[in-house]
């Protein structure tokens, strides 16, 4: 068996209200499930050659996320797109820049990297106030980049009318918040190992993949083992659901370790 070079930390799988959803009397935001219970979508990708370690998007939960699974690096971030849920937990990288002395690599695409820049303006000032976040933004486009060990392939999928960048770490993809992906992009995709792809319910979305698309898509893709994120409650119950997935698919769920 080939020996893995990735470990994969789901942060959090639930769509932009968590699971469970404010207000919600439904039988998934009652669920006693652990499994029921979603923070935002991020994931934490650890090299296991040199222990690179950088999380895809930073949400609302991401100082919970972190503590909760006792994280003490970080060397990157690479961001999704701009929508609050996956960028607004930016400001807690103030502890890594206090923790390794050193500024925090962000990488981001051009639109996402104007709303960093206006949402989070202090951490831009040219006389920043000292505790702000110390941010160095990278521009991402369609050519790959390194970070240390890790091979980085942007994916550039659509959200609705929004680009959103997805990624491919070496056989591991990550895609978020799309509902199409041109067939030029889908390539990229194809021969990974591991494929994480968002499918917020059963019912079609507008701008989001329902589960069956997304179960379409990773099957044309022919990706031998898939797990689906950014899950709202309408998808229903976790153990009820993932069940009646193919075999080499599962639904994700906060807290899952895979290794690719």
């Amino acid at each position: 068996m080939k020996k893995p070079l990735l470990k994969i930390t789901f942060l959090g799988t639930g769509t932009s209200t968590g699971v469970p959803m404010i207000g919600c009397d439904c039988a998934v935001c009652n669920s006693t499930d652990k499994k029921d219970k979603r923070l935002r979508s991020s994931v934490l990708v650890e090299s296991l050659q040199d222990g690179t370690t950088l999380v895809i998007d930073t949400t609302p939960d991401f100082r919970y996320q972190m503590l909760r699974i006792n994280n003490r690096r970080l060397d990157a971030i690479l961001f999704t797109h701009p929508h609050k849920d996956h960028i607004a937990g930016l400001d807690d990288v103030r502890a890594y820049n206090y923790i390794q002395h050193t500024n925090l690599p962000v990488y981001a695409n051009t639109l996402t990297a104007e709303v960093l820049q206006r949402d989070f303006y202090y951490a831009f000032a040219e006389n920043a106030y000292p505790g702000v976040p110390r941010i160095d933004l990278h521009l991402v486009n369609h050519t790959p980049f390194q970070i240390h060990s890790l091979h980085i392939q942007p994916i550039w999928v659509w959200h609705l009318k929004m680009p959103v960048v997805g990624f491919r770490i070496g056989n591991f993809t990550y895609i978020t918040d799309a509902n199409k992906i041109d067939d030029q992009e889908k390539e990229k995709i194809r021969g990974s190992a591991v494929l994480v792809l968002n499918a917020l319910r059963q019912e079609p979305h507008i701008s989001h993949y329902s589960l069956q698309e997304a179960i379409d898509l990773a099957n044309e893709l022919c990706i031998p083992e898939v797990y689906f994120t950014h899950i709202s409650h309408q998808l229903g119950m976790h153990a009820m659901v993932n069940q009646q997935l193919p075999s080499h698919m599962s639904l994700s769920y906060d807290g899952l370790v895979c290794y690719v």
